[in-house]
């Protein structure tokens, strides 16, 4: 019997932190349901929503962070919108690119304030200074945070 050889791994392991705000004031008619169903709510057979039987709202979520001219970065999975949630982060591109991890996701204004923190693993450099500040805690006053106060190269 053969013994077993460890293959060692070449994937840079440490983890970047990242954080961010999603302010979102009802722009470009956001969020958008797709309610395929024809009913008034969020029922089974709408494109991204689906129901259970928990409190609040539960989504199958797979979008991007497009952040400028640094890149963009891959998430997916389920979100909740009446706890603190964790997503998979499945990829990226620009200083994001091989990025692996997670990203927890804090709800402080349904569906038009959120806290996320990215938990990033598998970059092959350090992020740039310039993304890694500390962020204002979510508190009540990020809750009435003005539209319009974003970071620099921004997109609508």
């Amino acid at each position: 019997m053969a013994a077993v050889s460890s293959i060692p791994s070449f994937r840079p392991t440490k983890i970047h932190q990242l954080c961010v705000y999603e302010i979102n004031e009802r722009d470009r008619g956001s969020p958008a349901y797709l309610r395929l169903a024809q009913k008034p709510v969020n029922s089974l057979g709408d494109l991204v929503p689906f129901t259970n039987k928990t409190k609040g709202d539960r989504y199958e979520a797979i979008y991007s962070f497009h952040l400028g001219e640094y890149g963009q970065i891959s998430v997916q999975g389920a979100y909740v919108t009446t706890e603190d949630t964790y997503l998979s982060v499945t990829g990226g591109t620009g200083v994001f690119a091989g990025a692996y991890g997670q990203v927890k996701l804090q709800q402080l204004v349904f569906p038009f304030k959120l806290f996320y923190t990215f938990y990033l693993q598998g970059l092959s450099a350090d992020l740039p200074s310039e993304l890694l500040v500390t962020p204002v805690p979510p508190s009540p006053a990020a809750k009435t945070a003005q539209p319009g106060a974003t970071g620099r190269n921004f997109t609508d």
